[in-house]
């Protein structure tokens, strides 16, 4: 009896590590998953990306209204280079954004980005853009950033979306990098001290 005891406590807690380490697994596997999810079906604003625009245009107009937001712990200056452009759905278009480095120290940032309203991200193709690909910038520099888009003419056939005559393309970025170069005297001086 203290036999079958002890093997049913052993095998409740093994059960019960390989559950938890399973939900463990999980939550890791959730944020790539999400994201695949998101782009695939452009849930939660997330657009598609395209290597050109279709080549059908329609009559139908789009306003595009641009968004630029900076996370506040990142001393940049960020902005839209126009407020808003009208497209055809199906054109191609190009719009700039404009970083600023405003601290005394160079600074790495990345943008993230969605649409609204959210129901229109499976029909916002980015055909080349900045987001999330790391921008260093200088003291005192500043750049210029394309994102070439169009709006798929598929939206014409999805009822949903008959209301909608805006879509608004946000951008934010954040630091990544405090001071690059710091980070990198760090790395030598443990690299020495460590040899």
């Amino acid at each position: 009896m203290a036999r079958d005891l002890k093997y049913r406590n052993r095998h409740v807690a093994l059960v019960s590590f390989l559950a938890a380490a399973s939900m463990v697994g999980a939550s890791f596997a959730a944020v790539p998953l999400y994201e695949v999810f998101c782009q695939v079906t452009g849930y939660g604003g997330t657009t598609q990306t395209a290597e050109e625009a279709p080549g059908t245009v329609l009559k139908r107009k789009m306003a595009i209204r641009f968004n630029a937001d900076v996370d506040k712990a990142l001393p940049w200056k960020f902005a839209a280079a126009q407020d808003k452009v009208e497209i055809r759905i199906g054109e191609s278009a190009l719009a700039f954004y404009r970083a600023r480095n405003v601290s005394a120290r160079p600074i790495v940032g990345t943008a993230t980005f969605n649409v609204t309203p959210l129901k229109a991200g499976q029909y916002f193709h980015k055909i080349e853009c900045f987001c999330f690909t790391e921008q260093r910038l200088e003291a005192g520099d500043e750049i210029d950033m394309p994102v070439s888009f169009f709006v798929d003419p598929a939206i014409a056939d999805d009822p949903n979306l008959n209301d909608v005559r805006e879509i608004t393309l946000s951008y934010t970025f954040f630091q990544t990098e405090a001071d690059p170069d710091r980070t990198a005297r760090a790395g030598d001086v443990s690299s020495k001290t460590d040899g």
